[in-house]
């Protein structure tokens, strides 16, 4: 977005900093970076080094500790690490990042402000646009004043808020923001009362969300159900705009709708300026969440999305759980010897499918979205769940499906 400020950087290496605290394990950490350093590939960036320091709480002004600063800084200014950004994994306050760039002295990033900035390059339709855009002012807003100490660096896309120095400008900033925030809101209203008339335009057809975890293959599965070209990609929110099919098995027509990938600690701001995407899966009759089994985070990915979908809608909805890339599953056999606890690596293919429909109440089945491997058990599975509404909305079909049934 062109009024979004941007800081020049002078490399792409980035370095990425996490904290082991009381709530989160090393091993917990370094599963973080490793996404974080997935989301900094996606926005362009190479993750060059890491930083992990334990501490009980986040240090307040620095959010890692003086030391720890100071060892990061002795690696940022060294000229051949080539240091552009540096990447925290938890969102920074604005004293925290005025005080970090002050000692860095190059760009800082959290988690929240990379999310952003992906979701801004990914961001194709107007709609998405607007979205984003209103996310932005709301995650810069609180920081304007730690802005001003970049206003001799700072290069502008297309244009820039802030002006000159001095708090008149300061306050007339903050004014120009809230006025662009007030016109975005209004701008997403009138386009959400035209989703919301789209929606109603669609009938009574039972409506499939796809929802899930970004990456894990949503909008690779809705091309092979659907047989039409949605856009798919190996890379953190491949998929922004919601995409609506009609789709039809055994002659029972129903509306499969892709969502944006959820995530950990995803910012409030895209919740709330998301809210017309999100509407899809509040009005959806039935829940495909989708799982890449092949992650080693796989279990906490499905908590991190039910939590989402709980504060979206607190219905319960008839679900179906989706394991999927089980081409990429890798299984480690444990040696004799080893009298620790089996991990998730530890457990075949074959043991994962016994546990899991005996842990969830949800029904599930395990398939490969890109080798097209039991695809037809899914579609026997979401037959059964359309029709099973379906009926109840139009009874008058009813025996339609019963001398199906009978003609099997």
């Amino acid at each position: 977005m062109k009024d979004f400020i941007q800081y020049d950087i002078k490399s792409d290496n980035a370095v990425l900093v996490g904290l082991v605290t009381q709530e989160q394990s090393e091993e917990t950490v370094n599963e973080y970076l490793d996404e974080l350093a997935f989301l900094a590939e996606t926005a362009g960036l190479i993750p060059c080094e890491r930083f992990i320091q334990r501490l009980d709480t986040p240090n307040t002004a620095t959010f890692v500790g003086k030391g720890k600063l100071e060892e990061i800084e002795q690696h940022v200014v060294d000229e051949e690490n080539e240091v552009g950004v540096v990447i925290f994994d938890d969102e920074l306050s604005a004293r925290q990042l005025r005080n970090i760039e002050r000692e860095l002295k190059v760009r800082i990033m959290d988690r929240t402000s990379l999310i952003l900035d992906i979701f801004a390059m990914r961001a194709k339709t107007s709609h998405a646009k607007a979205q984003v855009e209103l996310a932005q002012y709301q995650y810069l807003l609180p920081r304007l004043t730690r802005m001003w100490t970049h206003l001799e660096r700072q290069r502008g896309g297309g244009g820039t808020i802030m002006r000159g120095p001095g708090e008149t400008q300061l306050e007339t900033d903050r004014r120009l923001i809230l006025d662009k925030i007030a016109r975005l809101k209004k701008e997403l209203e009138k386009i959400d009362k035209q989703k919301s008339v789209q929606r109603k335009n669609r009938g009574k057809l039972v409506r499939v969300a796809l929802v899930g975890y970004t990456n894990v293959g949503k909008s690779t599965l809705m091309t092979l159900l659907t047989k039409s070209e949605v856009f798919a990609e190996d890379k953190l929110f491949a998929t922004l705009d919601t995409t609506v099919r009609k789709m039809t098995i055994e002659n029972l027509p129903f509306l499969l709708t892709d969502t944006v990938g959820f995530i950990r600690k995803l910012p409030t701001h895209l919740v709330e300026s998301f809210k017309s995407t999100l509407d899809e899966v509040r009005e959806a009759d039935i829940l495909l969440h989708v799982v890449d089994i092949s992650h080693p985070a796989f279990e906490e990915q499905i908590q991190v999305v039910e939590e989402t979908l709980h504060e979206i809608d607190e219905t319960e909805k008839p679900t179906i759980l989706v394991f999927n890339k089980i081409d990429a599953f890798t299984h480690v056999e444990k040696e004799e010897d080893d009298l620790s606890p089996k991990r998730r690596e530890n457990y075949s293919i074959e043991e994962l499918k016994q546990s899991w429909p005996a842990k969830m109440r949800e029904e599930s089945v395990f398939i490969s979205a890109l080798e097209r491997e039991n695809i037809d058990a899914l579609k026997e599975m979401l037959y059964e769940k359309v029709k099973e509404i379906h009926v109840t909305r139009f009874p008058y079909n009813d025996f339609l499906y019963q001398t199906y049934d009978e003609n099997e």
